[in-house]
């Protein structure tokens, strides 16, 4: 399946998002509040937009094994 521009964004997104919860795990070092400050507008906004990637890539994910399931009947 081929991937859309907004699929491309949503895994940029996640792949980010992802790395700095490893940096939050391993270091206890939160780059993105060390970027934008911690609780500040730009920063809740990069949460908000890693949240929504995460909603895009699960119904991607629920449509792609859906269509799966229909191929398999």
């Amino acid at each position: 399946m081929e991937m859309s521009t907004l699929d491309k964004i949503s895994m940029s997104l996640l792949m980010i998002g992802g790395l700095n919860w490893g940096l939050i795990g391993f270091f206890d070092y939160n780059l993105v509040d060390e970027i934008f400050g911690a609780g500040s507008g730009i920063s809740r906004f990069v949460y908000a937009v890693v949240g929504l990637a995460a909603v895009q890539a699960i119904y991607k994910m629920a449509m792609m094994m859906n269509a799966e399931g229909k191929k398999k009947s």
